[in-house]
Formats: C-alpha cells, sequence, structure tokens
C-alpha cells in the first residue's frame, strides 16, 4: 500500500515559544531543526513510499531536501490547513495512505514507523501525545479519510469525527511518538528519555549537549 509521510512544520523562527523561559530565541531555532532532522532520518529508515514537508520555511526546506523529501510551499495559515494541503498532494499523486507526523518528536524509531505501516486496517489509527489528549501521528486509509484537527483534544476529536463519519477509529499507543517537545516539562523529559538510552536521535543529542554547555 503506496503510504506518504507527511510533515508539517510552521517557521523555526517562530518554534517553541513556550521554551522561551528555558531558551533564547535563536537556541529554540537551533533545537526545533535538530528535532526534524531526526524525525526526517527515521522516516527515511521507513519503508516509506515518500516524505512529503509543508512548509514555508526556508532551512525546513533545505533540510528536507537533504533528506530526500518533497517539499510543498506553505501559505502559512496554520497546521491544520498545512496537512490538509498534504492530503491533498497524497490523494492526487495517487497514495493510498498518509502518516501524519510532527517534526518534534525525535525519539521516533524506525521500528515504530514499520509497525505501523505494517498494519492493514482501513480508517483511522490515532497516534495520542503521552497525556494522551492530543494527537502526534495519524495513519490515514484513504488519506482524506478525515480532515485533521490538530490541537489542545485532538485525540477525542479525531475519534469523534471518524465515528461521526461511519469510519473506522482506533487509538494506538506508539511509544517513541509519544513525547513532542513544546513546554520546558516537555524538554526535561525529552533529556531525561535521552540520558536513560544509546543512540538514535543524534542531531537532538547533540544540540542539547552544546546548549548544555552553554547555559
Amino acid at each position: 500500500m503506496r503510504t506518504l509521510a507527511i510533515l508539517p512544520i510552521k517557521s523555526f523562527a517562530e518554534a517553541k515559544r513556550r521554551l522561551e523561559t528555558e531558551l533564547a530565541p535563536g537556541r529554540r531555532r537551533a533545537l526545533a531543526e535538530a528535532m526534524f532532522s531526526d524525525v526526517l532520518v527515521a522516516l527515511r529508515r521507513s519503508p516509506l513510499d515518500g516524505i512529503l514537508v509543508v512548509s514555508a520555511d526556508h532551512a525546513a526546506q533545505r533540510i528536507a531536501g537533504g533528506h530526500g523529501a518533497e517539499v510543498l510551499d506553505d501559505d502559512q495559515s496554520g497546521h491544520n490547513p498545512a496537512a490538509a494541503r498534504g492530503i491533498r498532494y497524497a490523494r492526487e499523486s495517487g497514495f493510498e495512505r498518509a502518516l501524519l507526523v510532527p517534526g518534534d518528536c525525535p525519539l521516533l524509531g524506525s521500528n515504530d514507523v514499520d509497525r505501523l505501516l505494517a498494519r492493514d486496517a482501513q480508517g483511522v489509527t490515532i497516534v495520542p501525545d503521552r497525556h494522551r489528549t492530543g494527537t502526534n501521528a495519524l495513519l490515514l486509509t484513504p488519506p482524506d479519510s478525515i480532515e485533521p484537527g490538530f490541537g489542545p483534544g485532538s485525540c477525542a476529536r479525531h475519534v469523534e469525527t471518524a465515528r461521526a463519519g461511519g469510519i473506522k477509529a482506533e487509538v494506538l499507543n506508539v511509544p517513541s511518538l509519544a513525547l513532542d517537545v513544546d513546554t520546558p516539562d516537555d524538554l526535561r523529559a525529552l533529556e531525561a528519555a535521552l540520558a536513560d538510552t544509546h543512540g538514535g536521535a543524534a542531531h537532538t543529542r547533540g544540540m542539547l549537549r552544546q546548549l548544555s554547555r552553554s547555559r
């Protein structure tokens, strides 16, 4: 089943504003770029048929191209419109599934992506965040099964949207997609998780070491 991974990426200059008490703007940007790079590395190691980055940020576009991803320019109208543009691209390009993933889950493992893709289920698979309220990934079969509605409370919202349309919906925990980094608590949880493991998230590990030395 031909599957396209879709990453809607906002401007790195505007990213991670909730970390402003921890990191200066330049450091937040550097961390966002590092996490995005690690997500792309994991996706490239998975049996996907394509990776699409939807972004107006030139750095994001450059990084995406360096990892062999397609790039779709964004009008910066928001995360959900960018995701919807990616879904339209998937349908128009003949993809049978779409995997929407964020650019700030650097712990993402290619093995977890493999397990997701091995599923033969139709409809919607929703991967919640560690609080089980937000959505950190959507696997849509076909790509336009539902219109994505990321944001607070989106896990339950995606389930309700699917069921209202008569579409099968399943919530599936994927450990390496549970932690996205938006808040100081998230950042500390990421640092603790990396300290307990070896390998993976090389860009993020290196950037956090640099940030730690300069604090």
